[in-house]
């Protein structure tokens, strides 16, 4: 059976006409709908009051003037977590000098990047003198795990601030992968057919019961426009992480304390997996006796570092799996290292320890 999208767009009348969740909603005449149908209007009509519009704002100067100007240069999508925080993509506010939200009665609000993480590509805003605000109605959160190719899925977004935009199909597939603003791929990320346009960027993926199950990020598409291909964030990654932004500004990254070297570097070497760079004093990395490239004193390399080829029996073959492993292990885990050093093979345990702003 092909999926069936449909997309519904309400300007602002339609708006007026939803009203606000407390305001009684227009009867919809028995007959005229399917029970499928209703669903999908009763969901958006109840998860719609949560989606907001995001404006980033840059920081101009003016060529003649020399003043420094605010102007809009791109909006997205987001919605309400909890008690005035809102979730959005992190490349929806990317390199913002000010954020604006806009929502769903029309009024705009400043906002504040509270915390991001660009290589899942979340971002969490404040919106100010809102916070703890019981107008501000939460989605329900559902979870991803034991999502199913070919379930029903509906994605809302609020591209422009004037109306919303309802977009209903199923999961296409699932564990795909996207790259990051941040650089790094994002895994297990949801496929569907539900049409995700640019400006919808950073609103909810819902299921039929309104729970939210992802965070659509992305569309694969020459020209821009949707083109039956959409990816969303599952919706796990978002409950594991938001908390985190909120608290601490940045998401918790677990490592070892090494800096590895680039990868381009090893490719280049003739070696496939993730090489020791330099070690830092004290840490699980140095206490594991790992290894780090050995320069002369003309900076030239004279022997290379341990290659860390698995992390508990997964193979790696660049620091985005590296990545990936110690982030499933998590801080306080312990990773066992399968390292090639002089062409033979080891493992060590080493316990993973929480990153720094200023190591990789």
């Amino acid at each position: 059976m092909k999926s069936r999208v449909i997309a519904i767009t309400l300007g602002l009348a339609g708006l007026a006409a939803l009203g606000s969740p407390a305001s009684p909603e227009p009867p919809i005449p028995p007959g005229e709908l399917n029970r499928e149908e209703l669903s999908n209007v009763d969901i958006f009509r109840k998860a719609s009051p949560s989606v907001v519009n995001i404006t980033n704002i840059a920081s101009v100067r003016d060529f003649w003037s020399m003043d420094v100007q605010q102007i809009p240069r791109g909006s997205g999508t987001g919605f309400v977590w909890q008690d005035g925080y809102i979730v959005t993509n992190y490349h929806v506010v990317e390199d913002a000098a000010a954020v604006q939200v806009t929502l769903a009665d029309q009024s705009v609000h400043d906002a504040e990047v509270l915390g991001a993480a660009p290589n899942k590509d979340i971002a969490v805003l404040r919106l100010k003198g809102r916070e703890n605000d019981s107008k501000l109605h939460a989605l329900p959160i559902g979870q991803s795990r034991g999502l199913l190719a070919g379930q029903k899925v509906l994605a809302i977004g609020n591209p422009f601030g004037l109306d919303h935009s309802l977009s209903v199909g199923v999961i296409s597939a699932l564990g795909r992968e996207i790259t990051s603003p941040g650089g790094r791929s994002i895994r297990d990320v949801i496929q569907t057919d539900a049409a995700i346009n640019p400006g919808n960027s950073g609103g909810p993926l819902l299921d039929s019961q309104g729970r939210v199950i992802g965070m659509n990020s992305a569309i694969v598409s020459r020209t821009g426009a949707f083109a039956g291909i959409g990816f969303a964030i599952p919706v796990d990654t978002l409950r594991r992480l938001v908390p985190q932004l909120i608290s601490r500004g940045r998401p918790i990254e677990a490592g070892i304390g090494f800096q590895p070297v680039p990868d381009n570097y090893v490719v280049r070497w003739g070696f496939e997996g993730v090489m020791v760079g330099r070690v830092f004093q004290g840490s699980p990395a140095e206490r594991a006796g790992l290894k780090g490239v050995t320069v002369d004193r003309r900076g030239r390399v004279s022997e290379v570092g341990d290659l860390i080829v698995a992390v508990s029996g997964k193979k790696i073959s660049g620091g985005d799996d590296l990545y990936h492993a110690l982030d499933d292990i998590g801080v306080g885990g312990t990773a066992r290292l399968t390292i090639l050093r002089d062409e033979k093979r080891r493992e060590v345990d080493v316990k993973l320890i929480e990153l720094g702003n200023n190591r990789d």
